[in-house]
């Protein structure tokens, strides 16, 4: 393991931390609902406390979580707060409750997102701070990379994946095809590569280095999923991104930008992201497309319907 981790890319590496279902909502809770101890994140997601206890320990290896001691009835306990670096993740959480309000049909309605800029509940739109344009989707980026395999992206996990049980009634929680797209190695991969313009079986099977069972296995459930469409008309089969695809750019482009700035991976193995209208490398950023300001960790919350979100932190 340690040596896969070592030649694994920066987005490798960012996955390796955080492309975890338990991880990402452990931060999720964290960041919207301010849980900093082991009971209360046990009981608002209904987690084993093995599972619960490795997450926390793995972030806190990872530098995303730091314990703090605190007393309570005459003992001292532990608490856990977010990290500079975790703190730097809250638009990667934005753009991952964006994407699923748009596409993912729910029972229970997803908190609102509030702009304590101009007070209002609003979406974010994705957009480069290089130039200051905004929208920018998937179609405005051209995606680079050097002589890195998407194999340093891919890395091995660090545990048995586990899966939290549907949780419909729960207006927080990611939804299952998420997890499909964020949470398993070889997704994600996939996705990367359809972003790069690779459309064919063979392209897939050469670019990733994938047994040809996992990548079937992969595109026939993104395709069920509605994240790519099969071509065949002229014979020659080939997948192309749906809109609903494309629209997971805007998570990809926070990730790897996330990535790249908290982790190191060998030469060559970085991704750039370069905005087609400004010629300049992609420098994503969140802006409110209510008022049209550039969105700020301390001016957004969530809130239920009616409801009065958190103060920003």
């Amino acid at each position: 393991m340690a040596g896969e981790t070592a030649r694994a890319g920066a987005v490798g590496q960012a996955l390796l931390a955080i492309g975890d279902q338990w991880t990402l909502l452990i931060l999720q809770r964290a960041f919207h609902l301010r849980v900093r101890r082991f009971a209360d994140w046990r009981d608002a997601l209904g987690v084993s406390e093995s599972v619960l206890s490795a997450r926390l320990k793995e972030l806190q290896a990872g530098g995303l979580l730091a314990p703090s001691p605190y007393r309570t009835d005459g003992r001292t306990r532990t608490e856990y707060l977010l990290t500079e670096k975790s703190l730097d993740l809250w638009p990667l959480l934005i753009a991952l409750w964006s994407w699923e309000r748009a596409w993912v049909p729910r029972r229970a309605a997803l908190p609102a997102l509030l702009h304590h800029g101009c007070g209002a509940p609003t979406d974010a739109d994705l957009g480069c701070a290089a130039c200051g344009a905004a929208p920018v989707t998937a179609r405005d980026v051209a995606t680079e990379r050097g002589a890195a395999t998407f194999a340093q992206v891919a890395v091995p996990r660090l545990h048995r994946r586990t899966v939290r049980p549907p949780a419909q009634d729960d207006p927080l929680s990611y939804f299952p095809e998420t997890f499909e797209i964020l949470g398993d190695r070889w997704a994600t991969v996939l996705l990367a590569a359809s972003l790069l313009g690779v459309r064919r079986f063979a392209d897939y099977e050469r670019e990733l280095g994938v047994a040809p069972s996992v990548l079937a296995g992969r595109l026939r459930r993104f395709t069920d999923l509605g994240v790519l469409a099969l071509d065949a008309a002229d014979g020659r089969p080939r997948y192309r991104l749906t809109d609903k695809g494309l629209a997971f750019f805007g998570v990809f482009a926070l990730l790897t930008d996330w990535a790249q700035r908290w982790y190191t991976g060998p030469p060559g193995t970085d991704l750039r992201l370069v905005h087609r209208a400004c010629g300049r490398r992609l420098r994503p950023f969140l802006r409110c497309r209510g008022c049209g300001q550039a969105l700020e960790r301390t001016a957004v919350g969530f809130a239920p319907a009616g409801g009065a979100a958190p103060a920003g932190r």
